[in-house]
Formats: structure tokens, C-alpha cells, sequence
């Protein structure tokens, strides 16, 4: 029986949508919820999943088709099965032509000796706007065996890293994308004998796919990426000397690159036999003191990182405005607390916490900062989105923590620590790096006094903590040595006044020199 994918509601005043591009090719098996199809509007991006099980069976709107509401998609045959399409009869759609192409299924597309299937490891959806990514790393061998939904390979964007499991279990069969490429959403990284005995590895293919050792002996090295070993050929090093922090005690580029710049020592050269000595010929005289460069391509994420922060600079009229808070009140709260917090709570009751709800506190009272200009309009929020910043070896990522207004100090807490965790992991997903209204960063855990942050676009504010210095002060006609941190609020100047800029400040010092402000919501 064949099922109809058809367009569904779209969201209110959106009729009409173009198709972005097909998952999946005529022939191919489809599994019940898996995604088929990505649709665009000027608003959102979509996927549309499978009704049922079964094979898609006919593509109507091709990529680049313009479709309205309710219109038809395709069909998915519930009771066929996967299997290699007729000739021209298998269609993906053609990016922006208006018509589909011939292509070939990803699976059970040929049957190797021993009549196993194999699978393609295609490059998944990605996220809303992002289309490619950069193969960071194998973590498996041709000829190696993997199961089902095992990390395979590694995979980097310009905002996560992310892994693509087997597809099914068997042998890795074959590396197309190597270490390095740069792939686009959909593209085959390399292959799968499903169900296939592990074999003998195979030596390293003209992709230059990094091979395993057939039969390691215990103790042996684990194999390298090419990347990786082509650092360590260039400056002379002892994988073993260099601390491992890949899966499975794998040597990762970024151990290299971190084991070269804490001054890293090369490999001892290796002891030649004794041969007599030539006769002396002049020499240059030895350089002591040789300076050198290294040229290392910047990640993807590294790369945004720049190119955001200077989007933000080129774009907005960014401002910065300071002020001074005690920090006595919050932490005699949390000398008090903290115990009997983390024994009912299950988490450490931190400072951001109390910042993140004194941010809501203020945002309530001055919306343009937790608002945004969207071409000649201005957007304001009516929900509290906060990002928070977390510095990374590869970059600074600002995972968000959804309606802090909501949370209590203990979700709010429990939050931060799971997105940091998940963050250094490189385990985020795309959603959670997107969509804040505010970010809150803290250079304060580096031992910075003072700094300007950078916004966060499309952001119109961003708060920075910092360290947490002993200063005299005077009180009460007094002077008094009291923790005291500097706060700096960097602000859109198009969409926030300096009025309103130093106000929000203001009200966030408030509610951190007297917390129950928070909970008066004042």
C-alpha cells in the first residue's frame, strides 16, 4: 500500500515552503520516524519523517521545488522492500534543477563474497543552516568489525563536533572521506559489510584511511589519522610520550598540538650502526637559537568563532558599560547552603545560578536588552533564553539553558554543569547551541579583573563576570575589605540607550548584593 508524504502545516501566515533537499533515493528502505525530506521557508527549516515503515517508492517534489501546503511529496510503499531500483528508476532530486536524477541506493547495493549487504555511512542533517562538515577522525580501520550504532567517525562543524555510528553491524568495509575532507550533508564517508565476519585489514587505501594493525600485541600503539601522524613525522615525536585523550586511548591532532605547545620534547633519533667517519668538510656554524614557524589550519569551529566576532563588531554598535558588586551576600548564601544544597539537590550550588536569575530580573524590567533587531523591526522576547559561555581547547562554545525564569536555582545549576560537561565532550546538539536571547560569561575563572566581551549575535547584550578581588570599601561610614567583582555589560547602542544599559547593570548588582530580590522578583 503505498502512503503519501505530503506537506504539512507550515506555522501561522506560512502557506508555502521549497523542498531543500531529499535523505533518502527511490528504492531506499525508510524506517517508521526516520527523516525523508527537509523543507525550507522563509521562517524555519524542517524535516519531514516517515509515516511507516517500507520504501520510498516515488519522489513528486524534487530539491529546489516550490510546494504549498498539503501538497504531495512522494510515496512510501509500507510493503515493499529495500532493493536495487531499475535501471533509471531510482530518483534523487536534483538540487535546484526541478528534476530528479538516477541514483544509486545506499543499501544493499552490492553483496560481497559471503552475501553480506552493504551500507552506506552517509553524512547526516546537520542542523539549520549548516550543509558541510570537516571528517575530524576514523575511529575505526578498514577491515575492522563494529557494531550496530558504534561511533565510526568523527565529525566537525563550524558550531559542534559530532559522531555518525554504523549504520548496521559487520565490517568496515571501506573509507571514502578521509581524515580531513571537507563533506556535505548526505555524502558517503565509507561503507559497511553488514554482517560481515571481521577480516584481516586491508593496507591503507589510496584514501590514505588510517589501517590497524592485524594482530596488535598488548601494549602496542593505537593507530594514528594521518593528520596526526603527519604532525608527528614533522616535529620528530614519541607517540607515546604524548598524553591520549581519544576514544579507546587514541592520539588525537589536538594532544599533538597541545603537547607541542607546552614545549614538548622530540623523539630520541634512533642509533645508527658505527660506520667510519667521513672526512671533514666545513660546516655553516650552528644557530643556536633557530626560530621557526608552524602553519596549522584553523578547525571550523575556530574559524566561526572569528568570523561571528567580527560580524558582531562590523555590525552592531557594541558599547560597553561597568559597574562593582559586593559579593559578601551570595557567598555567606552559599557557605551556608551549599552542603545541605548538593545533599538535597544532587549539584553544587555555583555563582552562575544567581547571576542567571538577577539577568532574568533585569531583563523583565529592560526588555530591549533581552531583545533583537530583525531588519527595520525590533524583536522582543517574552521568554529567557540564557546562553552560557564555556571555553573549550578548540574555542568558546555558548550552549543555552531554556527558560531560566522557569527553572529553579538547583535546574538552573544542574543545567550549566550538564551542557559544560556535554560541551567539553564535544556531545551538544545543534538546538542546544541555538536560539538564546542573552549569554553571560565568566572570564573570572581564568583570573581576568576586567575585559570587554564581544555580543553574541544576533544578541543585543552580553554579561561578563569576572574574578573575585578583595578590595577595601566603605561601609557604613566605615572602610571594610570586601570581595568584590567587576561586571561588564557590552550592549547593542542601536536597539539599547545608555540609560537603559547602565539601569539593567544596575538591577543585576542589586539582586546579587541582596539576594532575596530574586525571589521578590524585584
Amino acid at each position: 500500500m503505498a502512503l503519501e508524504i505530503v506537506v504539512p502545516s507550515l506555522g501561522e501566515s506560512v502557506t508555502e515552503a521549497t523542498v531543500a533537499k531529499w535523505f533518502k533515493a527511490v528504492g531506499e528502505a525508510v524506517a517508521r520516524d526516520e527523516a525523508l525530506v527537509e523543507l525550507e521557508t522563509d521562517k524555519v527549516t524542517l524535516e519531514i519523517n516517515a509515516a511507516a515503515a517500507g520504501v520510498l517508492q516515488e519522489i513528486v517534489a524534487a530539491e529546489g521545488a516550490e510546494v504549498e501546503v498539503g501538497a504531495l511529496l512522494g510515496r512510501i510503499d509500507e510493503n515493499g522492500a529495500a532493493a536495487q531500483p531499475k535501471a533509471n528508476g531510482g530518483a534523487r532530486a536534483e538540487t535546484g534543477a526541478g528534476a530528479a536524477k538516477a541514483a544509486t541506493p545506499k543499501a544493499a547495493e552490492a553483496a560481497p563474497a559471503g552475501g553480506a549487504a552493504v551500507v552506506e555511512i552517509v553524512v547526516p542533517s546537520l542542523g539549520e543552516s549548516v550543509t558541510e562538515a570537516t571528517v575530524a577522525k576514523w575511529f575505526k580501520a578498514v577491515g575492522d568489525g563494529v557494531a550496530a550504532d558504534e561511533a565510526l567517525v568523527e565529525l566537525e562543524t563550524d558550531k559542534v563536533t559530532l559522531e555518525v555510528g554504523a549504520p548496521a553491524a559487520g565490517t568496515l568495509s571501506e573509507i571514502k572521506a578521509e581524515a580531513g575532507a571537507t563533506v556535505e550533508v548526505g555524502a558517503a564517508l565509507g561503507a559497511v559489510a553488514a554482517g560481515a565476519a571481521p577480516a584481516k585489514p586491508k593496507e591503507m587505501a589510496a584514501t590514505g584511511a588510517p589501517v590497524a594493525a592485524a594482530a596488535a600485541p598488548s601494549g602496542a600503539p593505537m593507530p594514528m589519522p594521518p593528520s596526526v601522524q603527519k604532525l608527528v613525522a614533522e616535529h620528530e615525536l614519541d607517540p607515546a610520550a604524548i598524553p591520549a585523550t581519544g576514544k579507546d586511548g587514541r592520539l588525537t591532532k589536538g594532544d599533538v598540538l597541545s603537547y607541542i605547545e607546552k614545549g614538548g620534547a622530540p623523539a630520541p633519533a634512533p642509533v645508527q650502526p658505527t660506520a667510519p667517519a667521513p672526512a671533514a668538510q666545513p660546516t655553516a656554524p650552528a644557530v643556536p637559537d633557530a626560530r621557526g614557524e608552524e602553519r596549522v589550519k584553523m578547525t571550523r569551529l575556530r574559524q566561526r568563532i572569528a568570523e561571528r566576532l567580527k560580524e558582531a563588531q562590523n555590525t552592531a554598535a557594541m558599547l560597553t558599560t561597568f559597574n562593582e558588586v559586593d559579593m559578601t551576600a551570595v557567598l555567606d548564601a552559599r557557605k551556608r547552603y551549599k552542603e545541605a544544597f548538593q545533599k538535597k539537590h544532587g549539584t553544587k550550588l555555583g555563582f552562575m545560578s544567581f547571576f542567571a536569575k538577577a539577568c532574568v530580573v533585569a531583563l523583565k524590567e529592560i526588555p530591549s536588552v533581552n531583545a533583537q533587531i530583525d531588519g527595520t523591526d525590533i524583536l522582543y522576547k517574552n521568554y529567557y533564553d540564557i546562553g552560557v559561555a564555556v571555553g573549550l581547547d578548540q574555542g568558546l562554545v555558548v550552549p543555552v539553558v531554556r527558560d531560566v525564569d522557569r527553572k529553579s536555582f538547583a535546574e538552573i545549576e544542574a543545567a550549566i554543569t550538564d551542557l559544560g560537561t556535554r560541551a567539553r565532550d564535544g556531545k551538544l546538539s545543534m538546538a542546544e547551541l541555538t536560539g538564546g536571547t542573552f549569554t553571560i560569561t565568566n572570564g573570572g575563572v581564568y583570573g581576568s579583573l576586567m575585559s570587554t566581551p564581544i555580543l553574541n549575535p544576533p544578541q543585543s547584550g552580553i554579561l561578563g563576570m569576572h574574578k573575585i578581588q578583595p578590595r577595601p570599601m566603605a561601609v557604613g561610614g566605615a572602610v571594610e575589605l570586601r570581595p568584590m567583582m567587576y561586571l561588564a555589560l557590552s550592549y547593542d547602542h542601536r536597539i539599547i540607550d545608555g540609560r537603559e544599559a547602565v539601569t539593567f547593570l544596575v538591577r543585576v548588582k542589586e539582586a546579587i548584593e541582596d539576594p532575596q530580590r530574586i525571589m521578590l522578583d524585584m
